[in-house]
């Protein structure tokens, strides 16, 4: 009996008014894998972003999870579901602390909790429910390097620090699945291999689906490797099939003697 893939796509398909921008997207992504996707701007990547996070309804086409059709879901139905997403842009609530940050996300993951819809029947039940979200919440800060600053504005963090609270939250809400768009954008190469580093160990076990432009952070993360060029996946192997791909290198990593670009 075969395990269907955490993640796959079929047929997708998204114009904007008589501009197609994704063209019969196939993708299949295995449980646990570390799967990147690179293209240059404009091939539609984000566009697939948002059709697989159901910010938008692709035109044609099917997403699955885990084997079941989720295409069309909300993206709140989709977090349900167990599909997280990180921002290129963190969407931290500025306001509330660190903790608050990451108690709110576990909160809403919890059984019986927000995502259930099931309201805690005791006070009893939702005081022991409270403080095991707060243990939860404290292991998750010290898995994301972000001990010292619990019970700081998450807006007051400098930027490194927001994206590895916006990576917690979506960690936090208990997905399987994580969607991360350039979790290394801005980052200098001594802080995008730290991140790497780190991004291998607090996502051990999951399913990633990552876009980025940084090289470097795709061979060193990625178990495979997808090419998106004009809305169409042009290529799809490890690292080093896709470095010695040629026309890859033509159509994205620009090298001549398949060596991967940085």
């Amino acid at each position: 009996m075969s395990i269907a893939p955490a993640l796959s796509l079929e047929g997708i398909a998204r114009c904007f008014g008589p501009t197609r921008v994704l063209s019969g997207v196939d993708l299949s992504v295995a449980a646990g894998e570390r799967h990147a996707l690179i293209g240059p701007n404009g091939a539609g990547k984000s566009t697939l972003f948002d059709v697989i996070g159901g910010v938008l309804r692709p035109d044609a086409g099917t997403v699955r999870l885990d084997g079941v059709d989720v295409t069309g879901r909300s993206p709140h139905a989709l977090a349900r579901a167990g599909l997280g997403r990180s921002f290129q842009a963190t969407r931290v609530f500025a306001r509330l602390t660190v903790l608050e940050n990451l108690r709110c996300a576990l909160w809403c993951g919890a059984r019986g909790g927000v995502a259930s819809r099931q309201p805690f029947s005791t006070w009893a039940l939702w005081w022991r429910r409270s403080r095991e979200l707060d243990e939860r919440a404290r292991r998750l800060l010290a898995e994301l390097e972000l001990d010292e600053a619990a019970h700081a504005p998450a807006g007051t963090l400098e930027y490194g620090a927001q994206r590895r609270l916006d990576l917690g939250i979506a960690l936090a809400s208990g997905a399987r699945v994580l969607l991360l768009d350039e979790p290394t954008a801005g980052m200098n190469r001594d802080e995008a291999a730290h991140t790497i580093r780190w991004l291998r160990g607090v996502t051990a076990g999951k399913t990633l689906l990552v876009i980025e432009h940084d090289m470097d952070a795709v061979f060193a993360l990625a178990d495979r490797v997808s090419v998106l060029v004009q809305g169409r996946i042009v290529a799809t192997g490890t690292p080093a099939e896709i470095a010695a791909n040629a026309r890859v290198r033509e159509a994205y990593l620009g090298a001549s003697r398949g060596e991967p670009a940085s």
